[in-house]
């Protein structure tokens, strides 16, 4: 094996593994200061993600919006862009699906009601991360800013609209009317028995395999077109990349756009899988995190996959350990949440320079 295939074993693999290796034993840490057993607490957080079926459902569930904010900040960060904006174009995602619902007529088919609510999720969240980026690319603001910035719009409308707007009449709930049963995706406790198979009621519904599809769709695109290769090129030299003949500046918009729909689907998973109506707030953590799985899975789209299985555990098995232990809080989950991002973010290549001085050193050349 020569330097350059460990290198690519040492930044692909090794180093993911021992940052998220040194979270949990942060976290451990942080059990014993608050007198509970990190095994005991592990063994806990593992039944509640895998121990039965309906965990296994709810996991894959939280996993399935990871994995479509988790490729929203990939792809932004392939073009050389930090995408901060992954809530709020999840949140007005999720307002193009219902809004894509109740504009057709309830006797439509769900062939035809579904392939729409998805269009109208994935338009919505990508005009919504078009204004980031024109404004990066033809005015200079700041990505982050801006994304940032967006969040908190995205907010404030969706209030104002399901308080104002689009409330249900007759109730005092900010949500919508039920969507009709055909605009429904089918839950997979509901398909499984044709095969065979129980499972507990949970919310997992089809739109894992849709996020399974896009994880390829984004392979194919980035690694395997002019436009991705275009985008991985801006990415990496932007000054090379216009040499070359690349527009940065439509780059910027194009990669943003595609970010911003992939993070509104996850609106598809909420809201037309599992709530079947627009409610409050239902994006929350997904956008932040999926930064975090980005950064984990190398914004590869295997390696996102594995990631968002990591943040789908812990959402499930941290509800399972504040359920079982009096002294645990649902916060757990942010904490572990945040030393994660920490040690896969800002301490990323702690381990980097050990690990090359053992396992890929550069040899002499002797003369």
């Amino acid at each position: 094996m020569n330097r350059d295939t460990r290198l690519a074993w040492i930044n692909g693999l090794l180093l993911p593994l021992l940052n998220v290796l040194t979270a949990f034993a942060a976290t451990a840490v942080l059990f014993v200061l608050i007198n509970v057993n990190p095994l005991e607490a592990a063994e806990t957080l593992l039944y509640g993600a895998f121990g039965y079926s309906e965990g296994i459902g709810y996991t894959f569930y939280y996993t399935t919006n990871f994995i479509f904010t988790g490729l929203a900040v990939a792809v932004a960060f392939h073009a050389g862009l930090f995408n901060i904006g992954g809530e709020g174009q999840a949140y007005i995602g999720g307002l193009g699906a219902g809004l894509a619902v109740f504009m057709l007529f309830p006797e439509l088919s769900p062939w035809l009601m579904i392939p729409a609510s998805i269009l109208g999720a994935m338009i919505f969240g990508g005009a919504w991360a078009a204004g980031p980026g024109y404004l990066q690319a033809y005015r200079g603001s700041h990505i982050v800013i801006t994304t940032i910035m967006f969040n908190f719009l995205a907010a404030t409308l969706m209030v104002y609209l399901l308080v104002k707007v689009l409330r249900e009449p007759g109730q005092m709930t900010p949500q919508t009317v039920l969507f009709p049963d055909n605009a429904w995706l089918p839950f997979v406790h509901d398909i499984l028995p044709a095969f065979g198979l129980e499972m507990e009621r949970s919310p997992l519904n089809l739109s894992i395999l849709l996020a399974l599809f896009m994880c390829l769709l984004v392979w194919f695109f980035l690694w395997q077109t002019r436009w991705g290769y275009a985008i991985r090129a801006t990415g990496r030299n932007a000054h090379a990349a216009v040499y070359g003949g690349i527009s940065q500046k439509k780059i910027i918009v194009v990669a943003m756009c595609i970010s911003g729909a992939l993070a509104g689907l996850v609106g598809i998973n909420e809201l037309v899988g599992y709530h079947h109506r627009i409610i409050m707030n239902f994006h929350l953590g997904y956008g932040f995190g999926g930064i975090a799985v980005a950064l984990m899975g190398r914004n590869h789209p295997f390696g996102i996959v594995i990631a968002a299985l990591l943040f789908g555990t812990l959402y499930q098995g941290g509800a399972e350990l504040a359920f079982e232990w009096s002294n645990i809080s649902r916060d757990i989950v942010v904490v572990m949440q945040g030393l994660v991002i920490l040690f896969c973010g800002a301490l990323e290549y702690m381990y980097k320079p050990w690990l090359v001085r053992w396992l890929a050193p550069v040899q002499e050349v002797r003369s």
